[in-house]
């Protein structure tokens, strides 16, 4: 029978899971003090979100106010990031809508776009469900013996700073690639037609193709660790279920 206690609570993992409708009460009747709504990584990302939303705005006629308002975005995510963990607060928010746009920029390279937005999505996705269920409390609480890729990335805030800009720096020039067309004025034989977003796409392309491999990483470990899972509860429920005797 189910407790009557409207706290109830259920262990899920080593995190203990709040019932559902408790948790909507509480969060409905939260005091100004202590609202979730209002913590400054939430402020910060509400910010973010309408940006990104201008940005997307000014994409297809604008690359001025475009790549002002998304870059503003992106770095506002890196303060996002710095300010939960300052204050001991938490927030979440995320943005395909340019390479949506290098889609159909690109007509020839849309499916290489499609699939790097559902790379994305689904390792990160992945990632954070296996940590749920493993009782993590972040999901960018990773150990060396699961992988030290993941853990190095996730554990040195430089690191991810620079592959995370990076791979978005990677993106804009691709962006801008479509609007400047006037060559820098290097001598250099095969270089007399580059143009600047050209110059910074090809230094930035080795950060992006990094961090699609880390992707590819998160993705698999991932994987691995739900197959582990339920592995080992499908042994638990064999070890508990009443042995059928043969006569």
């Amino acid at each position: 029978m189910a407790s009557k206690n409207p706290a109830h609570r259920r262990k899920g993992g080593s995190v203990e899971v709040v019932d559902s409708k408790y948790a909507v009460d509480l969060a409905t009747q939260q005091s100004y003090s202590e609202n979730v709504f209002l913590f400054v990584p939430n402020l910060i990302g509400y910010s973010r979100i309408i940006l990104a939303g201008l940005a997307l705005h000014y994409m297809s006629y604008h690359p001025k106010y475009c790549t002002v308002l998304y870059c503003v975005s992106c770095l506002l995510d890196a303060v996002d990031g710095q300010a939960a963990r300052a204050l001991g607060q938490t927030s979440k928010c995320t943005t395909s809508c340019l390479l949506c746009y290098l889609s159909s920029a690109y007509p020839t390279y849309a499916l290489f776009f499609q699939f790097l937005i559902s790379l994305d999505f689904a390792s990160h996705y992945m990632h954070m469900y296996s940590s749920l269920v493993t009782g993590s409390r972040s999901h960018k609480l990773v150990t060396s013996d699961v992988s030290r890729i993941l853990w190095y990335y996730y554990n040195d805030s430089r690191t991810l700073f620079l592959m995370c800009a990076g791979n978005e720096l990677f993106f804009v020039s691709l962006y801008l690639m479509k609007w400047v067309k006037t060559p820098i004025g290097l001598t250099h034989p095969s270089l007399t037609s580059l143009t600047w977003p050209e110059a910074i796409a090809l230094v930035s392309f080795w950060v992006f193709l990094a961090k699609n491999v880390i992707n590819f990483v998160q993705l698999w470990k991932a994987s691995k660790i739900l197959v582990g899972v339920d592995l080992a509860e499908r042994a638990k429920a064999r070890e508990a279920s009443p042995k059928v005797k043969t006569i």
